[in-house]
């Protein structure tokens, strides 16, 4: 059974960091990449970041490239969205997604930029 779970959210100050988790279970991780996506109020949700299965590739949303690093760790059925210089803007649910899971997706973690 795959199972995802997100964790790391919470409440920063504009120009601050945070660093998000993605323990994921159930399938063979190191062979499947990874993305993240967020979804803010009242708007859809959005992909953000994405890793290949070997970590060596990839790509970002325009929004966040130079801010934000994704990045994946086999050995611990792990990825991570490292995030600085954080905006308001940047406020949103944010949640992994591996297609293993298929059409489901984890419960996410809130990320809340504000002063």
């Amino acid at each position: 059974q795959v199972q995802v779970v997100e964790s790391g959210g919470g409440l920063v100050q504009p120009g601050g960091s945070l660093r998000l988790s993605c323990v994921a279970t159930g399938f063979p991780f190191s062979t499947y990449g990874m993305s993240w996506y967020r979804q803010a109020p009242g708007k859809e949700r959005e992909l953000v970041a994405s890793i290949s299965a070997s970590g060596i590739k990839t790509s970002y949303a325009d929004s966040v490239k130079g801010r934000f690093t994704i990045s994946k760790d086999n050995a611990k059925n792990t990825s991570y969205l490292q995030m600085d210089s954080l905006k308001p803007e940047d406020t949103a649910v944010y949640y992994c997604k591996t297609p293993p899971q298929g059409l489901s997706w984890g419960q996410g973690t809130q990320v809340t930029v504000s002063s």
